[in-house]
């Protein structure tokens, strides 16, 4: 495994983070991925040298699932936590408890304040690395949500600042708050980036370059479509497996089905073909080699093998030709 410096901060991370967003995830009464195999892809993750894990308060059925594993998973590891870079989300509504109430989501005091309890708690751990703020929260003034993380950051419950989605005016702005503020400033962005799907948040990209942000990309895969495993239909369309992602969201193709993305698709796979790799690796590595920001893509595994295969894209070394010739098929240059 590789390390990086986490964009402006003094902690050190895999160039690679695990997500854990399928934990506990039910589809169709079918639990996407269970308490065991979690457990197995928390040890696989370990094993490859990964130290860096995501999570949030509301992944899982009921919400909450996957923090609660993975306090169980570092409970019977002594000492790992510390060797460990843990982060976990707040904003949407939290269903844990029951019906959620008018102040179970946003970005309020009283609602992060509850959070951040509760999530410390089903973790099993006295501080969090890094705490985003899920979405934006037009109801809530970008001052209070920071000063009261501002708050937990100096009583030690969490050590950096990150932020999710959204517009990058919004970024800035909050940039801005901390500044003229006094507040502590995100130093961690996650947005939704990959080689196939990149302008649409290329704004937001330009902020997090300028002001040295990490950016931990989620779904840099495309939800599979960069490893090459769907299909073009006749009409430019994608002809997904059942149960794929493509298959189930209509959103997937709205995003995919373009010339540019099967452009970029075919450059990732002409590129494959020249370091013996799969797209997979070819994608995160893309990735990995940003220069103008630290990029850690957070990948989602739901196998041991299909994390093995990701991992190998530390490995990889692309020659500036095979970067830019993904680059020029994603900037429609092919």
């Amino acid at each position: 495994m590789e390390y990086t410096t986490l964009g402006n901060t003094g902690t050190t991370v895999s160039k690679l983070c695990f997500g854990t967003w399928r934990f506990g995830m039910t589809h169709d009464d079918t639990v996407e991925t269970t308490r065991d195999e979690a457990h197995d892809l928390l040890d696989a993750a370990w094993d490859h040298g990964i130290n860096f894990i995501d999570t949030a308060n509301v992944y899982g059925d009921p919400n909450g699932t996957s923090e609660e594993w993975i306090g169980e998973w570092l409970d019977d590891r002594d000492h790992a936590r510390e060797d460990l870079v843990i982060a976990s989300k707040v904003y949407f509504p939290f269903d844990g408890w029951g019906e959620p109430g008018p102040n179970d989501s946003g970005l309020g005091r009283k609602h992060i304040r509850a959070q951040i309890e509760g999530t410390l708690d089903r973790l099993g751990t006295d501080y969090l690395d890094l705490y985003y703020i899920h979405r934006w929260d037009e109801n809530t003034p970008i001052r209070e949500t920071l000063s009261v993380l501002t708050e937990l950051v100096r009583e030690g419950k969490v050590h950096y600042l990150g932020a999710s989605t959204m517009a990058a005016w919004k970024l800035t702005k909050a940039l801005w708050t901390s500044d003229v503020e006094g507040l502590e400033r995100f130093d961690v962005t996650q947005p939704m980036v990959n080689a196939a799907a990149y302008d649409a948040v290329g704004d937001y990209l330009d902020v997090c370059a300028d002001q040295d942000l990490a950016v931990c990309p989620y779904s840099p895969l495309g939800g599979g479509f960069l490893t090459g495993k769907y299909e073009r239909t006749d009409d430019g369309g994608v002809e997904a497996p059942d149960g794929s992602r493509g298959s189930l969201s209509e959103m997937f193709e709205d995003r995919y089905a373009t010339d540019q993305a099967w452009d970029v698709l075919e450059a990732v796979e002409s590129v494959a073909g020249d370091v013996d790799a799969t797209p997979a690796q070819v994608s995160l590595r893309w990735l990995i080699e940003q220069d103008r920001f630290t990029c850690v893509p957070i990948v989602g595994a739901r196998t041991p093998e299909q994390l093995e295969e990701n991992v190998a894209a530390v490995e990889l070394d692309l020659t500036d030709d095979q970067f830019e010739r993904i680059d020029e098929a994603r900037q429609g240059d092919a």
